[in-house]
């Protein structure tokens, strides 16, 4: 018998929709491969919000799924860092913290795209959190073939190397804390 485990992800925009979603899918897999638990990991359920509706996001993402995401700037107020839980539902939610510049973090997935620039890019995927300007940077990566910048997001999110991704400080933060939650939930 399988056990469920359904993400939330409270996205503000085409990186978190496009990238995000998939990207957490993907590592909560490799994360419960090794459970002792057949875990049954769900596509990432995504609500749009900007910070005024963070609380409403959250409630109604906390009805459907085990484990909530959100960034670190629309956290509940007096809450503390890492893994918290909201509202009568007892769902635990996990700050992400800057993830605007993971996307670019691995340059070998950014080179099998004909047309890439890959001049902006960091030759290690640590450095990618000192980049002042992620979205620049994305959008002077991407091909330039009219097609719109989600669609390479979303190739990203399928594609990219978590193993790459684990180099960059943020991410492995981010999935030291998740462990933890699936620890707690009895996942892993």
């Amino acid at each position: 018998m399988s056990r469920p485990l359904v993400p939330g992800l409270i996205a503000r925009g085409e990186i978190e929709e496009g990238f995000l979603g998939i990207v957490i899918s993907r590592q909560l897999r490799e994360l419960t491969w090794m459970s002792p638990h057949t875990v049954d990991v769900g596509a990432t359920e995504v609500v749009s919000s900007g910070k005024e509706n963070v609380v409403t996001a959250l409630e109604e993402l906390a009805a459907d799924c085990h484990l909530l995401f959100t960034h670190d700037g629309e956290r509940e107020r007096g809450k503390s860092d890492g893994v918290r839980y909201h509202s009568h539902y007892l769902v635990p939610v996990i700050g992400l913290g800057e993830t605007e510049r993971w996307p670019l973090a691995d340059r070998g997935m950014w080179a099998r795209f004909e047309g890439s620039d890959l001049g902006l890019l960091p030759s290690r995927p640590r450095d990618v959190e000192r980049i002042t300007d992620p979205e620049a940077v994305l959008a002077a990566t991407v091909p330039h073939r009219g097609k719109p910048v989600g669609d390479y997001l979303r190739y990203v999110g399928h594609n990219v190397d978590l193993a790459v991704l684990a180099q960059v400080p943020g991410y492995a933060d981010w999935v030291a804390e998740t462990r933890n939650a699936l620890k707690a939930l009895g996942y892993l």
